[in-house]
């Protein structure tokens, strides 16, 4: 492993590429209407590492549930988890899931971080990850 890097960030790194790859071929495979049962393990497989990130961005601040971020997170997987319930909108609900991915990933620190519980930016107050 290279000099600086901790082992949770690599798993986080490694979980993360993961998702994302398995998400990719998820929307492509429902984009193409392939069929079903081809697709539903992706669909498991994208609810359950999106679901680990979001645990994992919990480590080792459990409050940051409260910062948009982890909400933006939460909110794609309960998305991920109405698609067999509304399997007639799964492709709708794919590209929402992908919005939401990008901004989330992009947007500025000062809205990632924002704690809705405290309503005020976390990481604005220079606290360190780790405080709190």
């Amino acid at each position: 492993m290279a000099a600086g890097i901790s082992a949770s960030r690599a798993w986080n790194i490694a979980l993360r590429t993961a998702h994302i790859g398995i998400t990719g071929v998820l929307l492509g495979g429902h984009f193409f209407r392939i069929a079903p049962g081809r697709l539903l393990p992706l669909l498991y497989l994208a609810i359950l590492t999106g679901g680990a990130l979001g645990i994992a961005e919990l480590y080792p601040k459990w409050r940051s549930v409260y910062e948009v971020r982890w909400l933006v997170i939460a909110s794609k997987v309960l998305l991920l988890c109405l698609i067999p319930l509304l399997w007639e909108y799964r492709v709708i609900i794919l590209f929402l899931v992908l919005v939401m991915a990008s901004a989330g990933s992009h947007m500025p620190r000062r809205y990632r971080h924002y704690s809705v519980l405290e309503r005020q930016n976390v990481k604005a107050m220079g606290e360190s990850p780790t405080a709190v």
